[in-house]
């Protein structure tokens, strides 16, 4: 019988892939960076195979069967995860470290509110927080390291299962005195004829205001500016750069702050008015998927208009 590697050997081999760097691979193991190579040497020769090519080089290079072996590790190291969540749920739901992933849109407009609400309800819950981009959280979500998400639709989920919470609808931000803020609504034809500021590429709030706008992907009125942040972009607005649309949990959130624009609701010729739709996402095998589901009255009393 061929001998079976270790999760301990499996989460050596993933973190050394995440991080490209034996030391950081180790600290993130909390062991040695003796410990993690010599486990890893180990894997090679229990596995009579080359994981990692041995050029010299101070970064680790994968063979292409350890790309593969990657890859499967953490497969396997997210079915282990798995049992233990599956003993975890069925004991005592919602309790115990839940990783959970946020979008940059989301995150720090809800989680001052959501946080106290977890808090009161699921005392018995540890939350483990991470903000990054769509893309990466779901990436980090399909992996098994995250259980998950909190993103906004529509999105690219991957394979990830959606369960809607709330309509986020958009408003149109523009500079104080702005010939448009004399409206009480904004056209969404007359907001895409401006000048539009939008978030960068990787952002999927940036493709959500195209499509609200009809914009193509990729097309901006702009001048080639973007924003890394919901801040930054507002303060882009008040400098004059363009318009742009927030979404108004952004707006409520503080998002404004006392900058110098000012925010309209929009219409939609025949339509509704541009929303966004917040969601949980979460592996559709998860074995915390049902529990999960109860989350749902706390985030609505945390969007609730205060």
């Amino acid at each position: 019988m061929t001998p079976l590697p270790s999760p301990q050997q499996l989460r050596y081999l993933v973190a050394l892939a995440e991080h490209g760097h034996f030391g950081r691979a180790a600290e993130a193991c909390a062991v040695s960076q003796s410990t993690l190579s010599a486990g890893i040497i180990a894997l090679e020769r229990q596995l009579d195979a080359a994981i990692l090519e041995r050029s010299g080089g101070k970064r680790p290079v994968f063979t292409p069967l350890g790309l593969e072996v990657v890859e499967r590790a953490r497969t396997a190291l997210a079915a282990l995860q798995a049992v233990a969540e599956t003993v975890q749920a069925a004991r005592t739901p919602l309790s115990g470290p839940l990783r959970l992933g946020v979008i940059p849109t989301i995150g720090p407009f809800l989680l001052p509110r959501l946080m106290p609400v977890i808090a009161e309800h699921f005392p018995r819950l540890k939350l483990w927080l991470r903000e990054d981009q769509t893309a990466r959280l779901v990436a980090a979500l399909e992996a098994g390291r995250l259980d998950v998400l909190l993103l906004a639709l529509p999105c690219d989920c991957g394979g990830a299962e959606t369960l809607p919470i709330a309509t986020d609808p958009f408003l149109a931000a523009l500079p104080r005195g702005h010939r448009l803020a004399a409206q009480p609504q904004v056209e969404v034809a007359a907001l895409a004829a401006e000048p539009l500021i939008l978030m960068e590429d990787g952002h999927c709030l940036r493709a959500q205001a195209q499509q609200a706008c009809g914009l193509p992907a990729g097309v901006a009125r702009g001048e080639g500016f973007a924003a890394t942040s919901l801040h930054t972009l507002v303060h882009m607005v008040a400098g004059g750069l363009g318009a742009t649309l927030l979404p108004r949990l952004a707006i409520e959130g503080g998002v404004l702050a006392g900058a110098a624009v000012e925010v309209r609701p929009l219409s939609a010729a025949g339509g509704s008015p541009p929303a966004r739709t917040i969601a949980l996402a979460f592996r559709p095998r998860s074995p915390r998927a049902k529990e999960l589901s109860a989350l749902l009255p706390a985030i609505q009393q945390a969007l609730a208009p205060g």
